[in-house]
């Protein structure tokens, strides 16, 4: 009998959604956090905030940025233990990532169901090396004093603080272009609710 395969397994679609809400949260609360102490000429609209003080915007900073580094360190060992990023994110070859976005950019890259393509590829490795980025400058910020090595290796509070901004702006832009290309292949969505399946045949 034909059995059913998975895109998208549970652990991976429950690890997505709590990253999703802890990384809104995240940078929700952190241009609040910002705006009180603005490093460039500019500020974030209030609605685009959370918190609604500076306080606030603290408590609701940490309480995500827990979320976010226990969820991440669970999704890292599971795709480590698991194999999921030996199969979906390698190999990754900077041919095959230049070809792919030339194809994308054209509006030619196919979409193959539960296959990562490797501009795909190499986003998730960028998010993922951003998302470390974020969480240890935004430790050398909350504890320049005990983290002094820490906060040293990130050129003081004042350089850890735009280090800390950067990588945030590059987690924008990743969950700004992953939303556009659900909007592009709306069907995607819905397979990171049920997981998506492919009826395969069984081997006897």
């Amino acid at each position: 009998m034909p059995k059913k395969n998975l895109h998208h397994p549970l652990a991976i679609r429950l690890a997505h959604w709590l990253n999703a809400f802890a990384i809104g949260c995240m940078l929700m609360s952190g241009w609040a956090i910002y705006n009180a102490s603005p490093i460039f000429g500019f500020k974030f609209p209030p609605w685009a905030t959370l918190g609604g003080w500076l306080g606030g915007a603290i408590a609701w900073h940490f309480a995500a940025m827990w979320l976010l580094v226990l969820n991440g360190l669970f999704y890292l060992l599971y795709g480590i233990f698991s194999g999921h990023f030996r199969r979906q994110l390698l190999p990754l070859r900077a041919r095959d990532v230049l070809n792919d976005a030339s194809q994308a950019l054209r509006f030619r890259l196919p979409h193959q169901a539960g296959v990562y393509n490797a501009v795909q590829k190499l986003l998730y490795w960028g998010v993922i090396a951003l998302g470390v980025l974020v969480v240890l400058s935004g430790l050398s910020l909350w504890k320049p004093v005990q983290l002094e090595l820490l906060s040293d290796l990130f050129g003081g509070f004042d350089f850890a603080r735009k280090v800390h901004f950067a990588a945030m702006a590059g987690i924008a832009a990743f969950v700004a272009i992953h939303l556009l290309l659900v909007a592009i292949v709306p069907k995607t969505l819905l397979a990171m609710i049920t997981g998506g399946t492919d009826n395969k045949q069984s081997t006897p």
